[in-house]
């Protein structure tokens, strides 16, 4: 079962930071579809017997470096937009792994040291009324998305809500390894959330299959206690039939 709070504190953190405005916008697949996009050492994680790929826009506000207690000074709060699938190690322990990362500030591409997916591009998250919408495109080209979500009433959340939003560390790729990133926050304060717009490619560009239904969405207006840790290899090199 998937914890609904950190399942360890971040006593170093690599990064601290906010994430603000979150919507969670999650499709059913076929768990084979998914699995072929992932490291064979990791597997698809199921709900429902389907595995599930998740759409997450939000904003990165209040980051700090390791030894800072504010904000990074000339550092705007800036949008970023993650796919992301649900895995487990061989041994059980979950996480999160990233099909794609689109960011707006160029900063964060480092992050790729540890294999983690990033494209830069020109993202913007804006509220109006009583809905919230996200653009993006990818700088080079080819994938893009306009998501506008009406955030609802607050809700007790149920197993499966915490099973797609709740997952403390992420595993990435680089030099034939399995890294792994711990993370630590409050619990998401989740609401409802109605779609209003959605049209994307993020999905194709990642080579995902089309989806079994409908997608289940909520929204968060965030968490401000964001611990990030260093990324560590966890896993050997990947097997000879692994992707590359």
């Amino acid at each position: 079962m998937v914890a609904y709070e950190a399942e360890q504190r971040v006593r170093v953190p690599a990064l601290r930071a906010s994430w603000l405005r979150q919507t969670f916008v999650h499709w059913p697949f076929r768990p084979e579809g998914v699995q072929a996009l992932v490291p064979k050492r990791l597997v698809v994680d199921e709900y429902d017997g389907v595995a599930w790929v998740g759409l997450i826009p939000f904003v990165m506000a209040d980051v700090r470096p390791p030894g800072i207690s504010a904000a990074v000074p000339g550092l705007p709060s800036f949008a970023e937009t993650n796919l992301r699938t649900y895995v487990r190690r061989r041994d059980g322990r979950d996480g999160l792994w990233f099909l794609s990362i689109e960011v707006a500030c160029s900063l964060m591409v480092a992050a790729r040291a540890v294999g983690a997916p990033y494209n830069q591009g020109t993202l913007r998250v804006s509220a109006s009324g009583d809905t919230v919408t996200y653009t993006g495109s990818r700088r080079t080209g080819g994938a893009s998305y306009r998501l506008v979500v009406r955030p609802g009433d607050p809700i007790e959340p149920t197993a499966r809500d915490v099973w797609l939003t709740s997952r403390w560390r992420a595993y990435t790729r680089r030099m034939g390894l399995v890294w792994e990133t711990p993370v630590e926050h409050e619990p998401w304060p989740l609401a409802d959330a109605t779609v209003e717009v959605l049209e994307e490619s993020l999905t194709t560009a990642a080579g995902l299959p089309a989806p079994l239904g409908e997608p289940v969405v909520h929204y968060s207006q965030g968490v401000r206690h964001v611990r990030l840790g260093v990324s560590r290899p966890c896993l050997p090199g990947p097997a000879p039939s692994d992707r590359a």
